[in-house]
This record gives C-alpha cells, structure tokens and sequence, in this order.
C-alpha cells in the first residue's frame, strides 16, 4: 500500500470538521428559530423626536441601513482633503457633512440609534474615536 491511502482518513476528518464549523452559525440560527418560533431579529431602533418630525434622512431609509458607513467615509473624504463641506442629497435638498452636528442632532440617542444596531451586527466603528457622543451636551457643559 502507499502513503496516500493512509491519509484519506486524515483528510476526509478534516473536511468534515471544515464543514461542520462553517455551517454551524446557520444552523444555529435554524435552531433558533425552532425553538423559540422566530428568527433571531434586528433590532428595533428607536427614533427621537426630531427625526420623527423630519421625517426625511439625508438617503432613504433602506439606502441609509446598508449604506450609512460608505456616506461617512465619502463625507470624511470630501471635508478633510476638498474643504467640502455642503451634501446635496438625490431630492436636492443641501446637508452639512457633519456626523457630529448632522447625523447626531435627529439621531442623539445613540445607545438606542447606533449601538444597537452596531451591536447586533458586531461591529465596533471608529467613529467614536473622534467624535463626542453628544456634542450639544459637551458645548452646554463647557458654556456652564
């Protein structure tokens, strides 16, 4: 016999933990949902007042949920390295490319807003790392 019918074996086990291990999120999700009788769903955002009453975001709502991170990047860009700062969105109506200002003055519930999305999802973005949580409150703290 030669060596290779030794390894087969070898090679078939790893292949079934291979596909074990990359089948196991759905089939968790499988069982979830037997379990519980639902999918594992997203959360539920809660919106503030102001953005109720706007009733309008810069993108549309579904272009927002898969798209916001893209729009921030865009905006990063277009402020830092052409002194940009005007968005004129696809209605025409004009924004200030400001997470800060902007995205946070209808969205300040950020733990009900942001994290909760980016939590279920498992994502950590870095916007935090520069941008203050709430600026109005850190400039109402500051002028007292």
């Amino acid at each position: 016999m030669n060596k290779r019918m030794y390894d087969k074996g070898k090679i078939l086990s790893g292949l079934v933990i291979f596909v074990l291990i990359m089948a196991f999120p759905f089939g968790y999700n499988i069982i979830a949902k037997i379990v519980t009788g639902k999918a594992v769903a997203a959360p539920e955002l809660i919106l503030t007042e102001k953005a109720k009453a706007e009733k309008e975001c810069v993108m549309s709502k579904t272009d927002m949920k898969s798209g916001h991170m893209q729009l921030l990047d865009e905006w990063r860009d277009h402020v830092v390295r052409n002194a940009d700062r005007v968005y004129v969105n696809s209605k025409g109506k004009a924004f200030d490319m400001s997470l800060s200002n902007t995205c946070l003055d209808c969205h300040s519930n950020k733990a009900e807003f942001c994290d909760r999305c980016h939590n279920y999802a498992s994502v950590s973005p870095y916007c935090w790392d520069c941008h203050i949580d709430n600026p109005k409150e850190e400039a109402k703290e500051a002028t007292e």
